[in-house]
């Protein structure tokens, strides 16, 4: 159900209620002032009676209603009241518009104090039904002595009797409060939705949690704060950089600069200046570690509403950031060839140390000719020194590991395809063939890794074979996928889902060819030309 409908249904249901209950309140007041007023106009018509002569000289004495009745059933009429009735001090009725209840005793139990000379009026149901009814005193002539009491009663009106007379004025309320209440509730309604986007809250409240499950599945420290810099939203990872408890409740009146005493001048300022620009990746210190805070003025319709911060984890920024340039691979690659240089610098020295100079020097020859001999080749066909170096690196990483590991002579790269970088050539090149080195147990024999490499302005190709354990059926539709990985350590599952997802956004394929115990073949192709798919290699 709309707002709309459920608005108008509303006002309808809380317009009834309050006419209705607003014309009960009504009627009541009427029939108070009714009595009130007939109250009066009876207290009025009983002293007239009470004064008159005829009827204070016999009442209370023998056949004295043949006399007062006839005077009174005139004044009653006369005054348009329901009954004039006179009683003696025994509470004899000496008049009553039924002959047939004179001379007997009154009824009511209200008159008890009108026999004490007070002047009163009460409400009471007497034979006729209910009334309000006057007590006057009526005295002798001198005005000492009581000798009865005159009683005029008029018959008020019924809850019904009066709902009945005003019906019509309380159906035409009625009517016009609900025209009122529904016209009104409609323009409200209509204001809502323009407010609300035309969003009905159902909508908003789904909006806000999904909203509010996408802050807390980010991968960063998100705060949110308005523009006196109280805390309107934490996410789970900033409340455990900040609390170190994911689960600390936040409310409005934690403000920014007390959960994070140490924030820099720059951002301080910044979260207080409605005109500041924003800030980015500004270190930030918090229980030994750092982070990196940025900062960014919320505006709504022009005006400042607050500021939106996040936190990033400086380390595992750093750590993505190598994964995905291929930094971290170009440099473990010429850590590993510093290494197995150093080894061999430090065999040539103990062998001169030793005097066997002439060892010593066939290492050397051995070494440098084999060196000249890979980095010409290199050099002649690749044409960036960065791959160059890390195919040197990955060399020199293999022989650490004792695998031999083999450069196609057929390879080449003079020009990088259009829309690879060389940052991209060395993650794919680096991972595919890590993962291949990693195919081994440290203890196999015989590992062999072939790498081969072609690529020019059109195409480009990348076959890394080795003759390890192989990959199981059914993982070989998850290697790519982020953060899957069959080595079982923290941090690994990135570096084939970076491989296939560079490939794939150029346009290229990957096919994998494996079997278990017998090695695995990774072949990237990337064409730019319209021509049918060529065999680089054989």
């Amino acid at each position: 159900m709309g707002l709309r409908t459920k608005m108008l249904i509303m006002s309808f249901f809380v317009v009834s209620i309050s006419i209705f209950t607003s014309g009960l309140i009504m009627v009541y007041s009427i029939s108070n002032a009714f009595e009130k007023e007939l109250g009066e106009r009876a207290t009025a018509i009983a002293r007239t009676v009470a004064q008159m002569s005829s009827i204070r000289n016999n009442v209370g004495k023998p056949g004295g209603e043949t006399i007062i009745q006839p005077f009174a059933e005139r004044t009653r009429l006369a005054t348009n009241v329901d009954y004039i009735v006179i009683i003696d001090m025994n509470r004899i009725r000496y008049s009553h518009p039924s002959e047939s209840l004179i001379g007997k005793e009154f009824v009511g139990g209200d008159e008890k104090a009108s026999l004490s000379e007070h002047e009163y009026v009460s409400k009471a149901k007497g034979t006729l039904g209910n009334s309000v009814r006057a007590f006057v005193p009526i005295m002798n002539e001198e005005g000492v002595v009581q000798v009865g009491v005159a009683v005029v009663g008029i018959l008020t009106p019924t809850f019904h009797s009066l709902v009945a007379q005003y019906q019509n004025d309380i159906f035409l309320s009625l009517i016009w409060g609900l025209l009122i209440g529904l016209f009104g509730s409609l323009v409200l309604a209509n204001n809502i939705k323009k407010q609300t986007f035309n969003l009905e809250p159902y909508e908003i409240a789904r909006l806000a949690e999904e909203r509010s499950a996408v802050m807390q599945a980010m991968d960063m420290g998100i705060i949110a704060a308005d523009e006196n810099g109280k805390i309107t939203f934490m996410n789970r990872l900033a409340k455990e950089y900040v609390f170190n408890d994911s689960e600390k409740e936040i409310t409005r009146d934690n403000s920014l600069t007390e959960i994070l005493p140490n924030l820099n001048d720059s951002i301080s300022k910044a979260l207080y200046n409605t005109h500041s620009l924003q800030i980015t990746n500004r270190s930030m210190n918090i229980f030994d570690k750092i982070y990196l805070v940025s900062l960014y003025p919320i505006y709504v319709k022009g005006d400042s509403a607050g500021s939106f911060i996040t936190m990033v984890d400086k380390t595992e920024a750093n750590r993505l950031a190598e994964e995905l340039t291929g930094v971290k691979t170009l440099v473990d690659a010429l850590r590993a060839q510093n290494h197995e240089y150093m080894n061999k610098l430090h065999s040539i020295a103990g062998l001169i140390q030793l005097e066997r100079t002439e060892e010593a020097l066939d290492i050397i020859i051995d070494e440098t000719t084999d060196e000249e001999n890979i980095i010409q080749f290199l050099k002649d066909s690749i044409s960036d020194y960065s791959i160059s170096g890390l195919l040197l690196g990955k060399r020199a990483r293999a022989r650490e590991l004792g695998i031999q590991f083999h450069f196609d002579r057929r390879s080449y790269l003079h020009h990088l395809l259009d829309g690879f970088s060389p940052g991209d050539i060395i993650t794919v090149l680096g991972n595919l063939i890590e993962n291949a080195f990693e195919a081994y147990l440290p203890q196999e024999r015989n590992k062999i890794v072939v790498c081969f490499l072609q690529g020019d302005e059109n195409h480009l190709m990348i076959m890394v074979r080795d003759k390890g354990k192989g990959i199981r059926a059914e993982d070989r539709n998850n290697i790519f996928t982020y953060g899957f990985s069959t080595k079982a350590k923290e941090g690994r599952g990135i570096g084939l889902a970076l491989v296939k997802q560079i490939v794939e956004s150029q346009g290229g394929k990957v096919e994998i060819h494996s079997e278990i115990n017998k090695g695995t073949e990774i072949t990237i192709e990337v064409e730019r030309r319209g021509e049918n798919d060529k065999s680089f290699y054989s």
